[in-house]
């Protein structure tokens, strides 16, 4: 009998020895198709269906990888008819809420060859309650994680997001730990790059107890929500092809629903006045957004969350979950922007589509105060594209790897806010009226190259933009970081004064940046071009004695703000 438990011992101690030497990241799932269950009242969460795995590396791979919230349990994995043998363990994981995954390690039957596929049938279950435990776990105070990780299945109101947040889809990836500077980002990039052209089919079903009051199944992505008309059950068929920027999440509350197409507004009965507010503020934007992109076609949903202090979460282009609470008119008008921007123009590049929509709001905001309130508004996203570049090692300043360039990127802050600012400079640099023509010109279909928008740009406006999307868009090259390295000011005639102002540029990117002259109570800006590690000399007339040379008003991101001012003086002039 001894003998027995040390074999069984030996046997399970080698299978982790294994585990621990397996690529996580070895497969990666091109397809999803799932049967969910949501028993509300049971906090419980059911899923049935098939994934597709596919082998990215160069070798043949035996053992795969399958990992699921640390809430949930795997039931059975098949290949076939055939029931196959899997270790399931915890795995310690941040890309999860409750800081662990529940993961599957599986031996296939034979080995899948580099870029084969299998396909597996799958089953598990458990509960999805709130857990802030990853946020708690590095000293973020529990009534605070919570307005971040508010993620759970509840009796009258329930909100699951995808990876990074909820794993009720499986993944496979390595640890991602938020305690490692950007480990968890890292994580969430290659998994998005690697899955960016994965589809997922998506069945949710919502089970109820009879008497209680009908609830509403909401998701993002394409697809029809349903009622049956017993109001017992109900269902929506959510479809991701391909995931992009997509995040497969869904909503399930008491809701009534608002708006006008494409706009729904799906709100709780106390909240009315808050969901007409959303209302009114996409009618007012709505001139603006057909002006710049087009009319607004695609459906767009707004849910209220339950908790007023959650912080609001964009799922992809179809889904805004947001806390319903009284908010400055002038925010929402904002908010909307970007909602119906999406909704009216597509693109199959993150950078492109989200770019524009974050760019639309300080454009917008421009017209709400002026130039400078838009650009402290787009000051909101530098220091994101900041942090995030300041993590690069300066050995890959040039790199062009796929996760950095701005044109395959799948870091938020690159696509989302990098982005914003490199459609702020062509838009400084081409103009409104060739910037708009470009965008109505623009064809997602035809977008099969990564140089389109590049070649677009350059018919319309006539300007090689080579150099620009060279440091911008196709590479990672940081950011630029600007310093007035000499001016001097001659009296030209009477109160007539030239300055001669030496920009230069201590970054890597290159780009066109305006240098701003200010005498007594005014200002002459000019635009000059420098390129990465090297300086540009412009001349600025003024029709007074020069005071100050500022280079850089805000409108190009660069790493070191303080260096940007040069004050002119008596003998200098």
């Amino acid at each position: 009998m001894i003998w027995r438990i040390w074999a069984l011992a030996l046997t399970v101690g080698l299978t982790c020895v294994r585990a621990y030497s397996i690529d996580r990241e070895a497969f990666s799932v091109s397809r999803y198709n799932l049967d969910v269950q949501v028993e509300p009242g049971q906090q419980r969460l059911a899923v049935r269906g098939t994934v597709v795995l596919r082998n990215d590396t160069r070798a043949p791979q035996k053992l795969a990888v399958l990992q699921i919230s640390s809430s949930l349990t795997w039931r059975s994995i098949r290949l076939d008819d055939q029931l196959l043998q899997f270790v399931s363990q915890p795995y310690v994981s941040d890309i999860d809420h409750t800081g662990h995954l529940s993961e599957a390690i599986i031996t296939l039957p034979k080995d899948v060859a580099p870029d084969g596929t299998v396909e597996l049938n799958i089953g598990y279950e458990g509960v999805i309650v709130l857990d802030s435990t990853r946020l708690t776990r590095i000293g973020i105070p529990k009534e605070t994680a919570i307005h971040s990780d508010w993620d759970q299945i509840g009796a009258s109101f329930s909100a699951v997001r995808g990876v990074g947040y909820v794993v009720w889809y499986p993944v496979a990836t390595e640890v991602g730990n938020l305690s490692e500077g950007s480990s968890l980002f890292e994580v969430l990039g290659r998994w998005r790059q690697r899955e960016k052209d994965s589809s997922m089919n998506a069945n949710l079903f919502l089970s109820q107890e009879d008497g209680d009051d009908p609830l509403i199944v909401l998701c993002s992505g394409d697809g029809e929500n349903t009622e049956s008309s017993r109001l017992k059950y109900s269902s929506a068929n959510c479809s991701y092809s391909p995931f992009g920027w997509n995040s497969p999440a869904f909503v399930i509350g008491k809701y009534l629903a608002l708006g006008q197409q494409p706009l729904n507004v799906f709100y709780r009965s106390e909240h009315k006045g808050s969901a007409d507010s959303f209302e009114q503020a996409a009618e007012k934007v709505k001139p603006f957004v057909a002006q710049w992109f087009g009319a607004p076609n695609r459906k767009i949903v707004i849910a209220d969350l339950m908790d007023p202090g959650a912080a609001p979460f964009e799922a992809g282009r179809g889904l805004l979950l947001t806390p319903f609470s009284d908010t400055d008119p002038k925010l929402l008008q904002i908010a909307m922007v970007h909602e119906l921007t999406h909704s009216a123009f597509e693109s199959p590049r993150a950078w492109i589509g989200e770019g524009l929509a974050h760019f639309a709001q300080a454009v917008y905001r421009e017209s709400q105060d002026g130039r400078e309130a838009a650009l402290d508004f787009m000051g909101l996203h530098r220091s994101a594209i900041a942090e995030v570049e300041q993590g690069n090692k300066p050995e890959d300043a040039q790199s062009t790897a796929p996760d950095r360039a701005l044109a395959a990127t799948s870091i938020e802050e690159f696509y989302r806010s990098k982005a914003a600012y490199v459609w702020w400079m062509l838009r400084d640099m081409a103009g409104d009226d060739t910037l708009r023509r470009a965008l109505e010109t623009y064809r997602p279909a035809e977008d099969k190259d990564v140089t389109y928008m590049q070649k677009l740009l350059q018919k319309i406006s006539g300007r090689d933009l080579q150099w620009f999307f060279e440091s911008w868009v196709y590479q990672d090259r940081g950011l630029p970081d600007f310093r007035v390295a000499s001016a001097f000011a001659r009296r030209m005639s009477g109160a007539n004064f030239v300055s001669t102002v030496t920009v230069e540029n201590l970054g890597d990117a290159a780009a066109e940046v305006p240098v701003t002259v200010r005498f007594e109570d005014d200002d002459v800006t000019q635009r000059v071009l420098v390129s990465g590690k090297d300086k540009a000399v412009v001349r600025i007339e003024t029709p007074g004695v020069p005071i100050e040379v500022v280079v850089n008003d805000g409108s190009v991101p660069e790493s070191d703000l303080t260096n940007n001012s040069f004050k002119i003086t008596s003998t200098a002039r």
